[in-house]
């Protein structure tokens, strides 16, 4: 699969294909940040809001500012009613828009394979938190078939149907999470699997909500019909469904948490 960057602009179709995804995982790895009340956040990369709103509704924030390349993206997490306390701007992740020690905690949810440069917005996180402030992530084990779509990239592969992949996804290992946050210069540095599994109605559900990924669904859709038969059938092979056609699949993330040096300032 040829490696090149891969953009999310439509707010309303990553919800279905991966902000839901994104609320299971962000759930347990809230539960095990267990930050206290009022702190300031802020999360790189927060695309159309699915874990800022989940942010704001369970850590009773003081401030959070979520920051993305996409405006689209933006737009959609503007509209949610659960997010309203925070503040969506665009902004890069290799270079954030706030000064050194503005915040008590930055996070990263399902995004740093997608940083051109992951040392780079690594170190930019634990710039921009205080003494004492926490730098967290989680992010699908790509290389590990921990993806959710990974029955698709299967056979997709075996088929030689070439399709672009995050130039970074080798960042998702468990191991390079550790080094960039060694790099980072984090300390207390910490690391856990977190599995989500999702219930779709029927094979039909599962494929049409990956067919909205916007790197995969257009490279399927440009094929000839009856490779895109063939996939289809593969893929449907692999996920067994249940005697009434619902098919359960798993997701699994790498997380990572570390703190920067210095005295805490609560």
């Amino acid at each position: 699969m040829s490696e090149q960057t891969i953009r999310f602009d439509d707010g309303a179709a990553y919800e279905q294909m991966m902000g839901i995804w994104s609320r299971f995982a962000g759930k347990i790895f809230l539960d095990w940040l267990a930050p206290p009340k009022a702190l300031r956040w802020i999360d790189v990369g927060c695309g159309n809001g699915a874990f800022t709103e989940l942010l704001v509704g369970t850590c009773a924030p003081s401030e959070v500012q979520g920051i993305d390349p996409s405006e689209g993206q933006l737009a959609y997490a503007r509209t949610r009613p659960g997010a309203r306390l925070a503040e969506f701007r665009l902004g890069d992740a290799m270079a954030l828009p706030f000064p050194a020690d503005r915040f008590d905690a930055a996070i990263m949810a399902l995004v740093l394979i997608f940083v051109p440069e992951p040392a780079k917005g690594i170190a930019e996180m634990a710039r921009v938190v205080r003494p004492g402030g926490i730098v967290a992530a989680y992010m699908w084990d790509m290389p590990g078939g921990g993806f959710p779509l990974e029955p698709l990239l299967i056979e997709m592969r075996a088929m030689e149907i070439t399709a672009p992949r995050p130039p970074q996804r080798e960042a998702s290992r468990m191991e390079a999470m550790l080094d960039l946050w060694k790099e980072a210069g984090l300390e207390n540095i910490e690391t856990r699997e977190i599995t989500v599994h999702r219930t779709f109605a029927d094979f039909d559900d599962w494929w049409m909500t990956g067919m909205k990924s916007p790197s995969l669904g257009p490279t399927i859709a440009a094929l000839a019909a009856q490779d895109h038969a063939a996939l289809k059938s593969r893929v449907s092979a692999r996920l067994p469904a249940a005697s009434d056609g619902r098919i359960t699949y798993a997701g699994r993330a790498n997380a990572i948490k570390g703190y920067r040096p210095g005295p805490s300032r609560s």
